[in-house]
């Protein structure tokens, strides 16, 4: 299902959370992206409210970029673009 605003994206991997809910889309989102490559892209199908909030938070921490979303009904579709180190984590001191 692409919406008609939806850009062309090449998607490497589908992941569906539809009936998960919180912290489960977060967490199986960022799993599945620690088993991709930089650059391939993961969709993300998710209708829990509170991961509209928190898989961008995520996928910013980590080091993704999230290409885009789109609302259809109740579900939310996220295009998530794999960066080139999952976890960096600054150093501290």
């Amino acid at each position: 299902m692409q919406a008609s605003n939806t850009p062309h994206l090449v998607v490497h991997r589908s992941l569906n959370v539809e009936g998960e809910s919180c912290p489960y889309p977060e967490v199986y989102t960022l799993d599945a992206l620690r088993d991709m490559h930089p650059g391939e892209v993961l969709e993300v199908i998710a209708d829990c409210p509170q991961s509209f909030i928190n898989i961008p938070a995520a996928v910013a921490r980590e080091g993704h970029r999230l290409r885009h979303q789109v609302q259809i009904g109740a579900c939310r579709y996220f295009y998530i673009e794999v960066g080139s180190s999952g976890s960096e984590t600054p150093a501290s001191g």
